[in-house]
């Protein structure tokens, strides 16, 4: 049997393009070469589709100069890739869509929705998974049924965040939580957007700042407590959890900066925790994984409020981070699973799939 053809896309329009193209480039080391022949598609934050011309390309951001633009045929019999070039095109045949992006078009369903239109198996959560881990609002919703604590929240939505509504708005948000309180776009990833309130001013920027990244804003209790992930693989009906992590942040909360620009931001594998809190954790994040039709891989995160050493849902992530300092990985890699391992099982279970 010959080698099956990966097409491994990266890139996005998102706010974590950036960070895309770094988890990239350990998936691509990761790939077993032997078994697959790879082609690597990289989306440029306009949109635009091209063909990169290997990992070296990735490495050095050349890929953004290629003179070869790529189109994913949704004809479902077709199952190929449309490479356009100086007026010319040829086809691909692939087997395997292996999606590393982050964000809005492509951990929000969207491009999900292509690789089903196509009929060509894929890595990670289908539509429905990944377009409810992305919307926090929708998130919390699925997970109130489950009886896992989470913190209290007020949704807005952004058109509410008009000076003339301002007034109403803060005093509905006033009324039913106390400050501080954080601020979070619905669907932004990688904390773009989030601010913690401590005073109505504060509310009102915050606000604003959320309402230019999307258009639901989940306004939450503080918790304060420690920061617990936990890494999910498998099916929603058999899903496996590894152990947990710790986030230490070097801010005041992990926002984007904290997480991949201050390095003084460092992750625990296998914290101390109280008694049963660990498990307890592992069990909460493969209930909330199922419950959302979950496939391939998570990365579901929790706090352990430091008075009552309660766990508190915060959000699941349908596609984590791959980098060299991303948790899932880590995880995993400290359960055993090589980040090799860990790659070839996401291939294997997209081939399996069911639709």
């Amino acid at each position: 049997m010959g080698k099956k053809n990966i097409a491994v896309v990266f890139g996005g329009q998102s706010s974590e393009h950036d960070i895309s193209c770094i988890s990239v480039q350990t998936i691509a080391k990761a790939i077993d070469d032997s078994r697959y022949d790879v082609t690597y598609i990289g989306i440029t934050k306009e949109g635009h589709w091209l063909l990169a011309d290997g990992v070296q390309s990735i490495e050095d951001g050349s890929w953004r100069e290629s003179d070869s633009s790529v189109v994913l045929s949704p004809d479902a019999t077709k199952k190929e890739l449309i490479i356009l070039k100086e007026g010319s095109y040829s086809t691909m045949p692939v087997d395997v869509m292996f999606p590393v992006l982050h964000g809005m078009y492509g951990e929000d369903g969207t491009i999900q929705g292509l690789f089903e239109m196509s009929k060509i198996p894929y890595v990670g959560c289908g539509v429905l998974a990944s377009a409810v881990g992305m919307d926090k609002v929708y998130t919390k919703i699925i997970v109130d049924d489950l009886g896992i604590t989470q913190a209290d929240y007020v949704l807005v939505r952004a058109e509410e965040v008009k000076q003339e509504n301002m007034e109403n708005l803060v005093s509905r948000v006033e009324s039913k939580l106390p400050y501080p309180v954080f601020i979070k776009p619905s669907k932004a990833g990688s904390s773009q957007g989030v601010s913690k309130a401590h005073n109505r001013n504060e509310l009102i920027a915050g606000l604003k700042n959320a309402a230019k990244h999307d258009t639901k804003i989940l306004v939450e209790r503080n918790i304060v407590g420690r920061e617990i992930e936990c890494a999910v693989l498998g099916s929603a009906v058999n899903p496996s959890a590894s152990g947990v992590g710790e986030i230490l942040s070097a801010a005041e909360f992990y926002d984007f900066d904290a997480k991949y620009s201050n390095a003084d931001s460092k992750t625990v594998i296998s914290p101390e925790l109280p008694e049963g809190k660990a498990e307890e954790i592992r069990q909460a994040a493969m209930a909330i994984f199922s419950a959302v039709d979950g496939y391939g891989l998570a990365r579901v995160d929790f706090f352990l409020e430091k008075d009552t050493n309660k766990v508190i849902f915060n959000e699941i992530n349908t596609l984590p981070g791959f980098t060299s300092i991303s948790m899932y990985p880590m995880l995993w890699k400290a359960a055993g699973l090589s980040v090799e391992e860990q790659v070839e099982r996401q291939i294997q279970l997209a081939l399996v799939r069911r639709y």
